[in-house]
């Protein structure tokens, strides 16, 4: 037997099984699924699969929300100009236009401002406070960042200009910047149930505060953001998600209706797919080559003919980054050859001169699934040298760069992502620095993927039926992955149709049902398929609605020879 993943098959609760399957009206499948992700009473089991927006909790349990509503009706009140402050990518982008947007419609003056990727960097500047300073502005408010900004908070309140911060990122010690207010989930004594907001989900909390609406016609702004930047799809988020993606092929904002033309997916039921591998790359693709204002402005645009300009820029700029893209990946695979010794390097750290800074977070990301262990991208340019970071399940990064951060000029993220600062004579022991830490930390095992199995089941278990009733789980993404079924003993019926993209399509049977699969990326197996007497399989089960004709395919995640 042989496959790249370690197999963890989730112990069944019979008893639990019966008892949601009873009071529910759903499978004994769905129920199983349900305990897997945690869920251990009738209650939440229902709660899950039926939640809503009136479901989400109240922004004013913030702490610091009643001083930030106070500072928005003093600025009004006073007729005073307010700026956002947002950040460069997806979540800071829709966080900015949904600020913008709700302030604006309050009758007040807002200026805004996203900073250049490599002329400025992520967060707050000493700019930007002068920027303030002279354009009068006497409220300012940042958009998924600031929390980190101790220095630049603190020069505009001494420029007497309130700060309210709205972030989600990870502070990096007790003691949070001088904002006359901040709205965080991630803070010891936010006041808030829920911590894993995107940044564009707190600003949709704010702006519900301020407005005393659920502001509902937003979601399809708040789902982008969230979905992009990749949180956990549980809670409060989920429901975002869901609710978000319904709302998008109906969207009235006239760009993001042209970048779903653009790419060819209106009509369509949308999921968190269509965001993560569509929507979102073009979205981020401005200010990945060059300046996210093209990406803001198509947010806000109110003409169709813009709209649709704007859009085929969003759409050059994405070509343009994956192409970038597409070349430092092999340089940087070229460099894991030379330089990576996989027995004694838990972490890849890797730099080159003048990598291109916007696409490191990707490069970074597809270094980290291919070789499963933590990969640090590094673009070297003159002495400090900027990198971005991505790690894997059992691997903290934020703390891991807290612990080395002696090494780092500056640092921010999250536990699976992060970005960072550094001087070029420092990499060397940085490298040797989160190794180390990495050594201590991770266990071999940690370093093999694995995949969790909610169910083994023979194929007479799997209907249309039944996936349809999997669909109540949707949207899945991080933290809530689509559900993962094992079945055994399986034979080949018939050949194997080699597919375009390395895609293979096949019939299985295991003697008494047969079902179709296909296997995206496996097409090196076809021989293996043919050859073996037997094989075990992990998939999805799908309902193929090709040509308009539904049927039930599995959809292959792993195969196991006999």
């Amino acid at each position: 037997m042989s496959s790249h993943s370690i197999l963890r098959l989730a112990t069944p609760n019979i008893s639990l099984q019966n008892q949601f399957s009873k009071e529910l009206g759903i499978s004994k499948v769905l129920a199983q699924i349900l305990i897997n992700r945690k869920i251990t009473t009738v209650a939440a089991a229902q709660k899950y699969l039926k939640s809503a927006i009136s479901d989400l909790f109240s922004p004013h349990l913030f702490s610091d929300m009643p001083g930030a509503i106070s500072l928005v009706k003093k600025a009004k009140e006073n007729k005073e100009k307010v700026m956002v402050f947002g950040d460069y990518d997806v979540d800071g982008i829709t966080s900015t236009v949904l600020l913008k947007n709700t302030l604006m419609s309050m009758g007040l003056e807002v200026l805004h401002h996203i900073p250049h990727r490599i002329n400025e960097g992520y967060g707050l500047n000493q700019e930007i406070v002068r920027f303030a300073r002279e354009n009068q502005v006497k409220l300012m408010l940042t958009a998924d960042c600031g929390i980190v900004n101790h220095k630049e908070i603190e020069a505009l309140r001494q420029a007497n200009i309130d700060v309210i911060v709205t972030d989600h990122h990870e502070p990096q010690d007790s003691n949070l910047p001088a904002a006359s207010s901040i709205i965080n989930p991630k803070t010891k004594h936010s006041g808030y149930p829920y911590r894993e907001l995107a940044g564009v989900g707190v600003a949709y909390k704010f702006a519900q505060a301020i407005t005393g609406s659920l502001l509902i016609d937003d979601l399809d702004l708040v789902v982008l953001g969230t979905i992009a930047d990749s949180v956990p799809l549980t809670g409060e988020n989920r429901i975002i998600a869901k609710e978000g993606l319904a709302r998008l092929p109906q969207t009235k904002r006239l760009g993001l209706r042209a970048i779903i033309e653009n790419a060819g997916i209106e009509n369509k039921k949308f999921n968190s797919t269509y965001v993560s591998f569509i929507i979102a790359p073009r979205l981020n693709a401005p200010g990945r080559m060059d300046y996210a204002e093209v990406s803001l402005k198509l947010l806000m645009c109110q003409s169709t003919q813009d709209a649709q300009a704007l859009a085929k820029e969003l759409e050059k700029f994405n070509r343009q980054r994956q192409k970038i893209e597409s070349k430092i990946l092999e340089e940087a695979e070229e460099l894991i050859n030379q330089q990576i010794n996989f027995k004694e390097h838990k972490v890849i750290v890797i730099a080159k001169e003048d990598w291109h800074q916007g696409v490191l977070g990707i490069v970074a990301s597809k270094l980290a699934d291919r070789f499963y262990r933590p990969a640090i991208v590094i673009s070297i340019k003159e002495n400090l040298c900027k990198g971005s970071a991505r790690s894997i399940k059992n691997f903290h990064l934020f703390d891991a760069l807290m612990d080395s951060k002696e090494l780092l000029d500056s640092f921010g993220g999250h536990a699976h992502a992060a970005g960072l600062l550094i001087t070029k004579d420092n990499i060397d022991e940085f490298r040797k620095s989160i190794n180390k830490l990495a050594s201590d930390r991770l266990t071999l095992e940690d370093l093999l993927p694995s995949k969790d199995i909610d169910a083994q089941l023979v194929l007479g278990d799997l209907n249309e039926s039944l996936i349809k009733e999997l669909e109540l789980l949707e949207p899945f993404g991080m933290a809530n992955p689509e559900p993962l079924f094992y079945t055994r003993m399986l034979k080949l019926k018939g050949g194997v149709q080699l597919l375009n993209r390395g895609a293979l399509k096949f019939w299985a049977t295991d003697g008494k049902t047969t079902l179709e699969v296909i296997a995206f990326g496996m097409s090196s197996l076809r021989e293996s398929l043919l050859q073996a007497d037997f094989f075990d399989l992990v998939y999805t089960p799908k309902i193929d609605s090709w040509r308009q004709e539904e049927s039930m395919i599995l959809q292959a995640k792993d195969i196991f020879f006999k």
